[in-house]
């Protein structure tokens, strides 16, 4: 198993940017897809992001896509979400998550979870 934690988050104007990052420790990394998801106060988590384990796949909320861009590194067990021209609809806890590189859909069904990151966009 991988136990992801992120770091990162913080207090940002509307229009800047923000890169949050995920270290994951455990077994291969690189056996993992990984994905950012959010929750905002009073709504459900919500699926932002996802990559494949070799990082050539990637996939996005329409929410934020063109926007916002997952990558990683498989050397440094590290998976990046830099958040560019935000908004205050973007303000939630950032949570990564893993799940095995061939586990089915790709915005569901996550096992491993991070605590969360806070992200607070102000006006």
């Amino acid at each position: 198993q991988v136990q992801p934690v992120e770091s990162g988050g913080g207090l940002v104007q509307a229009g800047g940017s923000l890169r949050l990052s995920c270290a994951a420790s455990g077994r291969t990394f690189s056996n993992y897809r990984m994905g950012w998801f959010r929750q905002a106060p009073g709504k459900e988590r919500e699926f932002v992001a996802a990559i494949s384990w070799s990082g050539t796949t990637t996939d996005y909320a329409d929410s934020v896509k063109g926007r916002f861009t997952i990558s990683r590194d498989n050397a440094k067990n590290t998976v990046y979400l830099q958040m560019n021209s935000l908004k205050l609809e973007d303000t939630a806890v950032y949570y990564c998550a893993a799940k095995y590189r061939f586990d089915g859909p790709w915005r569901e069904g996550y096992r491993y979870w991070g605590q969360g990151t806070q992200v607070t966009v102000s006006s």
